[in-house]
């Protein structure tokens, strides 16, 4: 581990994030990585349209910024 790295805490619900990840894929350790990296990607598409459409509406004028 590097020097600046700090461990993760286990009471986080963490350790038992994973257990249930495994779990619901029946102990398949591959398949649990399979589905976090195609719930991660999906995730990372809505987050980028949600982007998209924050963006357009600020263009149009419909959000004023927060000026403090």
């Amino acid at each position: 581990m590097p020097p600046h790295a700090e461990p993760i805490p286990d009471d986080d619900g963490l350790e038992a994030a994973v257990d249930e990840a495994v779990a619901a894929c029946d102990g398949d350790l591959r398949a649990t990585i399979r589905a976090l990296i195609v719930a991660n990607d999906y995730l990372e598409t809505e987050v980028a349209e949600l982007m998209k459409a924050v963006s357009r509406a600020y263009v149009r004028g419909r959000f004023n910024t927060y000026s403090g």
